[in-house]
């Protein structure tokens, strides 16, 4: 076992894929001499060379209608969107094509394709530097949508991400690249500044994508969170000290609908947790979910805590941010209803 940041633990990903499969290039703005914004791939272009991992011009369009053209070529592209705020001008690549390839063709032609993202605020970077759309992309068939909480996830999803054979958006939660966090930092992320966060395995290994984990068993509620706010409610239910098991769901598409129905169907109550805006929020279809699957067991309403419906704030983003004292006040509606 090696200690990691999430940082570290994506760049030992991409460099161990990287050796086993010649394959798999990276791209990107500024991935290559720079290392990434949040120095994700430095010290890639220094060890594989400029055909393996280079910098793009500043066009999301281009750069992910490349990669399509290279994965459909036979190669395995990972290319990074500096920030998931920018991933717009790509969308239709990614919804229209990326997506669609396999079903268009009739199983003819794959797209192993990997798209990462910083997620999330954090770094006072206001409405364009701080977004959380990961609903944008669960609501597309064809398209495989994980968020890791710590670092070994994020390496296990990232080379399960590059080994699957279709396209995978992978969204980092910009809170966790440094660490550590225990769901009340309140200070921007400083990417050039490192802290041991977790133990990671050195060998390669894979994390099931659709296999959420259970970061603490319970038996009064079952909260069902993923990136940052997985250690935001785990704060939460250490301060009300209540029983509650806590769900990472790691990936959001495809779900581990099992988990969490039996978690749901144990306890009797759910809480949802996520950054995102409240209105259909990814949260809204784990509520569905949980109501269709778990009506005759639940002894309280479903309840949500999300980000504010609003434009995001940059003097607020903090205030915005779903935190340990909100989440409490939703596991004592929980726990009363």
């Amino acid at each position: 076992m090696a200690r990691m940041t999430m940082i570290e633990a994506i760049q030992n990903a991409h460099e161990l894929a990287m050796e086993a499969d010649e394959r798999v290039v990276v791209m990107g703005q500024d991935v290559g001499f720079f290392g990434g914004v949040f120095r994700c791939t430095a010290g890639l272009q220094k060890r594989f060379g400029p055909t393996r991992c280079f910098d793009a011009p500043i066009s999301e369009l281009g750069i992910v209608g490349t990669a399509i053209g290279m994965a459909v070529y036979g190669l395995r592209p990972c290319v990074e969107i500096q920030f998931a705020d920018y991933m717009y001008p790509a969308y239709d690549q990614i919804v229209s094509e990326a997506a669609r390839l396999r079903y268009r063709s009739a199983g003819e032609f794959t797209c192993p394709l990997v798209i990462r993202m910083p997620t999330g605020g954090g770094i006072y970077g206001a409405q364009t530097h701080s977004q959380s759309p990961e609903a944008l992309f669960t609501h597309v068939a064809g398209l495989k949508t994980v968020i890791p909480s710590n670092p070994a996830d994020a390496k296990g999803l990232l080379l399960a991400a590059i080994a699957d054979p279709d396209p995978v958006i992978m969204l980092e939660p910009k809170r966790l690249y440094n660490g550590p966090f225990d769901g009340h930092h309140d200070r921007p992320v400083v990417p050039w500044k490192t802290h041991e966060m977790g133990e990671v395995p050195d060998e390669a290994y894979t994390v099931p994508l659709g296999q959420a984990a259970i970061r603490r068993e319970g038996s009064a509620l079952t909260i069902l969170a993923y990136g940052t706010m997985v250690h935001v409610a785990l704060a939460a239910v250490a301060e009300q000290g209540v029983d509650a098991e806590v769900i990472d769901l790691r990936t959001l598409m495809p779900l581990d609908k099992p988990t969490i129905v039996a978690s749901v169907r144990k306890t009797g109550r759910c809480l949802i947790v996520h950054e995102a805006t409240l209105t259909c929020g990814f949260g809204a279809e784990l509520a569905a979910i949980v109501q269709r699957e778990c009506f005759y067991h639940l002894e309280a309403p479903i309840e949500r805590v999300a980000g504010w419906d609003t434009p995001y704030p940059h003097a607020g983003e903090w205030d915005y941010f779903p935190g340990p004292d909100r989440v409490g006040a939703a596991i004592r509606s929980v726990l009363e209803g």
